[in-house]
């Protein structure tokens, strides 16, 4: 899942630096002509800041990553960043092994607290040596994205939460919730909320018994379901019928093994208990959360084919 999520950032990355680098460089070929004059920098990328949209703050540092100039931006110029030393920063770094173009890995923004990019493009005179660097910062909402939303890997995932829940699980014991006394009815409703009344995410919590609940017509709101609720089955008359969606990855008819897998999990150990259980038959996801604070996710035909000695030799 790291993998991916690391390939399609540097999808991305080449996509802004594809975009950034070749306006930059004919910006610096203009600056060299003009490095020793202030006023002439600040007035140039004022202007040259309209045909870079993406970009917040232009400025120009000297061969040692002092500032030139102001920080340029579209209401004027923001002197305090004037004689700014910026060679420790992080994005300076490397930047003469990296080429004439850097972008920086993201950041948070010391003033404004949003997620950046910095890019800087060195400067070259006639001779072809280095005399200052051009940077543009830019808030990462306003750069230009591609439009291909990231999926998130099936593979399953372990993580590992409180070390002193771990530390003290066997001075513990799973306490019978009200959900547990009632467990099979309780999962005949949560599967007839997902067949036949739009639920496609559903999260039961055993150990406080109770049910958040996602709905297909209305995704943006959940809906909490206490104790009470869950042991009413007059619950389906308030949720409209809706057909077990065409989405789904999960086969309607693999869901009671799935719910007779979590039951297994609840009761099969009074120290090591699942305490919560998630699932999402558009993605075929479950989450399982387990009384030592273990955490995992996992495609459905994963779960289904893992049997307690799983479980219990893993935890």
């Amino acid at each position: 899942m790291l993998e991916l999520l690391k390939e399609k950032i540097a999808q991305q990355r080449q996509l802004l630096q594809t975009q950034l680098s070749a306006g930059m460089h004919k910006t610096c070929d203009q600056l060299s002509l003009i490095m020793g004059d202030r006023a002439a920098l600040e007035d140039f990328l004022q202007a040259e800041l309209n045909n870079m949209p993406h970009c917040k703050h232009l400025y120009v540092l000297d061969a040692g990553a002092v500032q030139l100039t102001a920080n340029i931006i579209r209401t004027g110029k923001d002197q305090s960043h004037y004689q700014r030393n910026r060679s420790k920063r992080s994005y300076m770094q490397g930047i003469t092994a990296a080429g004439d173009f850097k972008l920086s890995e993201a950041y948070i923004s010391k003033n404004k607290k949003r997620p950046s990019l910095t890019a800087v493009h060195v400067i070259r005179n006639s001779a072809v040596h280095r005399v200052g660097f051009l940077g543009a910062d830019s808030d990462i909402r306003e750069l230009p994205h591609t439009e291909l939303l990231y999926k998130q890997s099936s593979a399953w995932q372990q993580l590992r939460g409180d070390p002193s829940i771990r530390q003290g699980l066997f001075s513990q014991q799973r306490a019978e919730s009200v959900v547990d006394s009632q467990i099979d009815n309780v999962m005949a409703l949560m599967q007839a909320l997902i067949l036949e009344h739009g639920v496609f995410h559903g999260k039961l919590h055993f150990s406080s018994s109770r049910a958040t609940l996602w709905l297909y017509d209305d995704p943006y709101n959940y809906r909490l379901l206490s104790a009470e609720e869950l042991l009413n089955p007059d619950i389906c008359l308030v949720y409209p019928r809706r057909a077990y969606p065409e989405e789904a990855t999960i086969p309607a008819e693999r869901l009671p093994e799935i719910f007779d897998q979590l039951k297994l999990l609840r009761f099969a150990d009074e120290n090591i208990y699942l305490r919560s259980g998630s699932l999402n038959v558009c993605n075929g996801l479950l989450g399982l959360n387990f009384s030592c604070d273990g955490s995992h996710y996992m495609h459905y035909t994963e779960f289904l084919e893992k049997d307690s000695s799983f479980w219990f030799g893993a935890l």
